[in-house]
């Protein structure tokens, strides 16, 4: 066998093609250290991190520093990672949620709710981002996490920027008026704070009655006992001559303060203390001098002639003014109504019957359950049990019997109607303040050192209208008017060369922690 048949004998073949070639030339001798060490330093690398995962909590693969509140978990990823894997809203959950409950206070469910109260918004959209997707950590000690940029609120609300984009407000976009229930007009009372409290300046008029809370971001609700009875209903205050007469009765007439006593029915105590000389009688008629905003006597006549027209609405009767309020502030009903039922209950505690004092103490224990769910400030209400309106009048009664009714009821409540408004036998509940913005913050404070109260509220004209000599078109000034800045007046300033004009800037998403936990009672 010659030389060239013995190499070509100890040749392999690459390929199909069965060409022969050499097996140095497919592992080449020289490349079989490189592997060799590439391969023993993977293993190490790869044992580095096994060692790190498993016992060192992960440091060698963190993206950075945790922020200062969650500091303490910085050396146990897995505290809020999986094994491999991200951070789960369960996970945050443990501690974020009072009972570490998988859907509670902080999930999208309750985002929705906070604030507005509204539960049509109770309607969570599908590919929500977890928690992480919005709050992002490993960006340093100091990093807020709660500050969402605008990229993050921009993936699901679309539009470019506050100063283009941004929505009208709603109470603008949709022209809905300021539901005061008042007949005022901020003018006239302007001048006359001028006159009577020796003001030079129109704005300082504006603060008699707008009382800013000790931190200055908002203002107190106003209050009659302080900003309105230096003028209103003083001693000269008196309601007409009105004909005596009682429920049984085809035409209206009031109660005298003896009948009221002697009938001795619930939330009347008042009848024993209040001043027998405030009475004038005179024949089958009486009234009385002075009168008080809220006045005993005259609500319990008001609250009788009104269970002859409308006997189907006694829930009414637990309160004082209507039911007229914005389905969020329905608590303030049932909290109105609950203090009734007590007084109540309390003037009957001095009842000797022991069958009479055994349905008290029942009563206090459904007083006391009803007062606890009040608590709960996602617990949904309706306060529409309250309402009285037109449909419930009694059908038994003639048109000329409600007519009568009705003008009596004019009659008896006419000091009330200075200012307020009378429908359906009952006075129309006045809007002590004013909460436009339900799904923003605003803070009073912040901008009072740039504008003054007058150059952001104009809708009502209020500088022109008390510099005129006679009295200003109600049209141009009265409580059903919005007296709010709109979007393009905060546009001004909120720009991106001046004030910030982020979406954090106004809108606090996040639930109220001080309610943590509470809506775990509605979602169950």
């Amino acid at each position: 066998m010659t030389r060239k048949s013995e190499k070509q004998g100890k040749k392999g073949f690459f390929s199909d093609v069965r060409l022969p070639v050499a097996k140095r030339y497919v592992y080449p001798s020289a490349r079989a250290k490189m592997f060799i060490i590439g391969g023993v330093g993977a293993v190490v690398i790869a044992a580095l991190f096994v060692v790190n995962i498993t016992a060192q909590q992960g440091t060698l693969i963190s993206n950075g520093p945790l922020s200062s509140n969650h500091a303490p978990f910085g050396d146990d990823c897995a505290t809020c990672h999986t094994p491999f894997g991200d951070v789960s809203d369960g996970q945050c959950a443990v501690c974020h949620e009072k009972y570490g409950d998988e859907v509670g206070v902080h999930t999208f469910t309750s985002h929705y709710l906070y604030r507005t109260g509204d539960f049509s918004r109770d309607v969570p959209a599908p590919n929500e981002p977890a928690c992480s997707g919005c709050h992002t950590e490993h960006v340093g000690r100091e990093a807020l996490i709660t500050q969402v940029t605008d990229t993050q609120c921009l993936a699901c609300h679309d539009y470019d920027s506050f100063n283009k984009h941004h929505p009208e407000f709603d109470f603008a976009a949709e022209a809905i008026p300021d539901a005061a229930n008042l007949k005022f007009s901020h003018s006239h009372h302007v001048l006359e704070v001028k006159d009577r409290e020796d003001v030079g300046d129109v704005e300082q008029t504006c603060l008699y009655c707008h009382n800013p809370d000790p931190d200055g971001k908002n203002f107190q609700a106003i209050d009659f006992d302080r900003h309105c009875d230096a003028c209103h209903l003083t001693t000269s205050a008196a309601t007409p001559w009105l004909a005596v007469g009682d429920a049984s009765a085809e035409t209206p007439g009031v109660l005298t303060l003896e009948t009221i006593q002697a009938q001795q029915t619930p939330g009347t105590r008042w009848s024993y203390f209040i001043n027998p000389g405030e009475f004038q009688q005179r024949g089958e008629t009486v009234r009385k001098r002075p009168l008080y905003h809220e006045d005993p006597w005259l609500l319990e006549n008001l609250k009788t002639l009104r269970r002859v027209l409308y006997p189907a609405t006694s829930l009414a009767d637990l309160l004082k003014a209507s039911a007229d309020v914005e389905p969020r502030d329905a608590k303030k009903l049932y909290e109105e109504a609950l203090a009734t039922l007590r007084d109540y209950n309390e003037a009957l505690r001095a009842e000797p019957d022991q069958q009479v004092q055994d349905e008290l103490e029942n009563i206090e224990m459904l007083l006391k359950y009803v007062d606890q769910r009040l608590r709960d400030p996602y617990s949904p209400l309706d306060e529409t049990r309250f309402a009285v309106s037109a449909a419930s009048l009694d059908t038994s009664i003639t048109a000329e019997q409600a007519e009568a009714y009705h003008q009596f009821i004019d009659e008896l409540t006419e000091p009330c109607q200075e200012c307020h408004y009378v429908e359906n036998a009952t006075i129309l509940r006045a809007q002590a303040d004013q909460e436009v913005f339900t799904r923003a913050e605003f803070d009073h404070r912040a901008h009072i050192i740039q504008r003054r109260c007058l150059d952001c509220h104009d809708a009502i004209p209020i500088r022109e209208l008390t510099a005129l000599d006679a009295a200003p078109d109600s049209t141009r000034d009265h409580a059903g008017i919005q007296n709010i800045p709109t979007i393009a007046s905060c546009q001004t300033c909120h720009s991106d060369a001046e004030a910030a004009n982020t979406c954090i800037t106004c809108h606090l998403f996040h639930p109220d922690k001080s309610q943590r936990g509470n809506l775990l009672l509605y979602l169950e």
